[in-house]
This record gives structure tokens, C-alpha cells and sequence, in this order.
């Protein structure tokens, strides 16, 4: 019995010590793959100005691991990094040589990359009259300056378009957008058109379509006959810029935008998802033609079924739509009445020409606020259904404007509601999460 007593306890301290070994390998291995998780992932990321792998290298030495590091490749290009790390360790091994195991080994493989794909961006900012208020104007001016940066620089020369969209009360696309449609054109004071509801249900620009031209005139009134500030924006810095890369460009326009007129975030978010629709390539070819598009860009907008470019939306406002006013046809119908409008604040002409109870007879309201959500949330709605990303951002809303933008977007996961400052970490959030960073295997 003392015998077979000995031999068990034996038996069993082998095992259990083969247990601790096993323990001990398993610690290392997670040690190992844990060391090239991090150390690929830092590698691959596409701000790393350093050496590949030398980071790798670098990881491994700081953990006590630069033995154990077999290989580190790696692969990239213009647009994408994707760094390979293989790890092998081997240790004595405790209690398992006495059944023949005399060495322990841990092995790690790991992979990761960061890619920038192809984007195609609208950027849809808000410049409409509220933006007055405090350093709101200022605040968007350095936040989507920044998204710019991070989105277009040399790592992705050629591979990043942004369409800039402002808009407040109407959108001006600007006269060499607008000459690829057919247009019913009264004047050359500004360049927005009108559209008719129905076509707010699709993300396409409907090139069969005639559009009225919108008219010429300035609804705000200050007591002075100013008309700096026209329902339809009249400014070049105003206007579309279109399929870009030019980030000085951008930006310079960027940092030129004023507060003025009302808010029509439905106009806004057409004109962006058309920039994003394959039924504008046309008028793409077209400018790329007048050297206004780089040619790189030809064959932009892309068919939604490209799997290697990404469709998105960056849709800001500071508001909720408001009413939307236009002068009567009979007052607006003959080159005379077009110029008068030019002269004349239509507030400022009716105080002073027309009779209290008349005055009424020369407008008429468009829009309302119901109008607008209803057509906005139409568009949102047919951008999502082509697979668009749609991110918006609620700059100091209501909460009835936080939530028809949070209904406009991708998920409740792509709205932010932010006040102040805070408007730069959202954009900024959005810009990175455009650059995929992720662990692969």
C-alpha cells in the first residue's frame, strides 16, 4: 500500500506540474500575440511616419520579445499600409521532460492595415442667418477646415473628391453646373433653379426635366435697401464646388461663407446626394473637360455597386426649416420687373410704393417648416436606400431639429448634437472614421 501510495503522489505531481507548464506556455503565447496585436496596429496606421518595422521591432524589444520575433512584412502602397508579424518563442520546460517534453513553444501571427479607400464626400453646411449668433460661424469655419485636412492630403491624392454644398435658403449651383441642365433662364443676377417635390424622392438629378430659374430678389429687409443677402445666394463663394480635391480651395471658400438668408436644409441635401448619383457623371466629364475637374476624377460619380469607392454625406445645420417666400408670378414676369428686384430690397420697394393692404398681394409663401421636413426626410431616404452614409450634425439645435436630422442619418450612431466647440470633435470623428484602421487576423 506505502508503494502504490508513492506512486500515485508521483503521478500526480507529474501531472500537475504538466499543468503548470501548460499554464506557463499559454501565458507566454498570449504575451507573444498580444505584443504583435499592438505593435502591427501602430505600424499599420497611416499617421506613423516612422520605419514599419522598426515599430514592430521596437514593440517586441519593449516587452522582452525581441528574440521571439521571426519575421515583420510589409505591404503598401498610395493608399493603404498592411504590416505582417510572426512570432515564435520556446521556453524549458518545468515538469513535462519527465515524459520527454523538453522545450515549451509560443507562437503569434497577427495582421493588420489601414486602408483610405476611394470617397466621393458631399459636405453640406449650413449658412443661413442663424449662424450669426455668438462664434457659431467661426466655429464651423475651423471644424470643417480640419475635416478637410484630414481627409485630403498627400495620402490620398486622387483617391478623395468633395462636393462643397452651402446652402441656407436656396442652393446656388453656380452657372457652369447649371448649364448642363436645361434651364428656363430669366436673369444672370443669380443661379439657383427650382424643384418641383417629386423629385426630392429620388438621390438622381433628372436631366429631362425643364427648371425654373429662381428669382432674383432679397425677402430680409433692415429698414435700408440692401440686397447683399438674396433668397437665392448671389455670391460666387456661395456657389457648389463640385468633385475636389483642392483643399486650399476649399478651405479658402470655406473661410469666406457669411451668415444670411433662412434655412432650406431639403435644398441642400439634393443638391448633395445628386453629386453623389451616377446621373451627374455628365456634367463631371464636362468639367473635367474645362479643366474645373481634375481628370482623375473621370468616370466620378461611380456606380453604387462599386464595392472599392465610398458614397457619403456630411449634412450640418444650426436650425430647422423655416417658410420660404416668392413674389407673385404677375410681379415677377418681364425683364423690367427682374431688374427692378435687383434695385430694390422688395421690402424697402413695398413700404415705400406700395399701400399696407396691397402689399400681401405681391408674395407667396413656398415653403413652410412642415414642407421642408417632409422633403428632407424624402431625400435622406432615397440617399440611404442607394447605400449613401449619411452623417448629420445637429450644430446647437432644438429638439425638434435634432431630431429630424437624427432621423436623417445612417443610424443614431451617425448624428452628433453638439454645442460650441464641440462641432470640431464631431467632424473630426467623422473624418477618421473614413480612414479604416482594423486588426485583420
Amino acid at each position: 500500500m506505502t508503494f502504490m501510495a508513492v506512486a500515485l503522489a508521483l503521478l500526480m505531481i507529474v501531472f500537475g506540474g504538466v499543468g503548470i507548464d501548460m499554464i506557463h506556455a499559454e501565458l507566454q503565447r498570449n504575451k507573444v500575440q498580444n505584443t504583435l496585436d499592438r505593435a502591427v496596429l501602430a505600424a499599420a496606421d497611416l499617421d506613423n511616419q516612422l520605419d514599419a518595422e522598426g515599430v514592430v521591432e521596437d514593440y517586441m524589444e519593449k516587452m522582452a520579445l525581441g528574440d521571439a520575433l521571426v519575421s515583420v512584412n510589409v505591404n503598401e502602397g498610395l493608399n493603404y499600409r498592411t504590416v505582417t508579424a510572426e512570432g515564435y518563442s520556446t521556453m524549458p520546460s518545468n515538469f513535462m521532460y519527465l515524459i520527454g517534453a523538453d522545450t515549451l513553444q509560443s507562437y503569434g501571427l497577427s495582421e493588420a492595415s489601414e486602408r483610405i479607400n476611394k470617397v466621393e464626400i458631399s459636405m453640406v453646411l449650413d449658412i443661413s442667418g442663424s449662424m450669426d449668433d455668438g462664434n457659431k460661424m467661426e466655429e464651423l469655419k475651423d471644424a470643417a477646415s480640419e475635416f478637410v485636412d484630414t481627409l485630403v492630403n498627400d495620402g490620398s491624392e486622387d483617391l478623395v473628391s468633395i462636393s462643397l454644398v452651402p446652402y441656407s435658403e436656396h442652393v446656388n449651383a453656380g452657372p457652369e453646373l447649371l448649364s448642363y441642365l436645361n434651364v428656363n433662364w430669366k436673369h444672370g443676377y443669380s443661379h439657383c433653379i427650382e424643384m418641383p417635390d417629386s423629385v426630392f424622392s429620388s438621390a438622381a438629378l433628372d436631366f429631362s426635366r425643364t427648371y425654373d430659374q429662381m428669382q432674383h430678389f432679397q425677402w430680409n429687409y433692415d429698414g435700408r435697401n440692401t440686397r447683399t443677402d438674396t433668397v437665392c445666394p448671389r455670391y460666387d463663394y456661395e456657389r457648389i464646388r463640385a468633385w475636389s480635391q483642392d483643399a486650399d480651395a476649399i478651405k479658402r471658400q470655406i473661410s469666406r461663407f457669411q451668415p444670411r438668408a433662412g434655412t432650406s436644409i431639403f435644398m441642400g441635401m439634393k443638391w448633395a446626394t445628386a453629386l453623389l448619383d451616377p446621373s451627374t457623371r455628365p456634367i463631371a466629364s464636362g468639367m473635367i473637360q474645362n479643366g474645373t475637374v481634375d481628370a482623375v476624377f473621370e468616370g466620378r460619380p461611380v456606380d453604387y455597386d462599386d464595392d472599392e469607392v465610398l458614397k457619403t454625406v456630411v449634412l450640418m445645420t444650426d436650425g430647422q426649416h423655416d417658410r420660404s417666400n416668392r413674389i407673385q408670378n404677375w410681379a415677377y414676369n418681364s425683364e423690367g420687373e427682374y431688374a427692378q428686384w435687383e434695385r430694390y430690397n422688395l421690402w424697402y420697394y413695398l413700404d415705400r410704393y406700395v399701400s399696407y393692404w396691397e402689399r400681401s398681394s405681391f408674395y407667396y409663401q413656398k415653403y413652410d417648416a412642415t414642407t421642408g421636413d417632409r422633403l428632407l426626410s424624402n431625400i435622406c431616404t432615397a440617399a440611404k436606400d442607394q447605400g449613401i452614409l449619411i452623417w448629420s450634425i445637429g450644430f446647437e439645435v432644438s429638439d425638434h431639429g435634432a431630431n429630424v436630422m437624427r432621423n436623417c442619418a445612417s443610424s443614431p450612431a451617425h448624428f452628433f448634437r453638439v454645442e460650441g466647440v464641440e462641432i470640431s470633435d464631431a467632424f473630426s470623428t467623422i473624418a477618421h472614421t473614413l480612414n479604416q484602421l482594423r486588426l485583420t487576423q
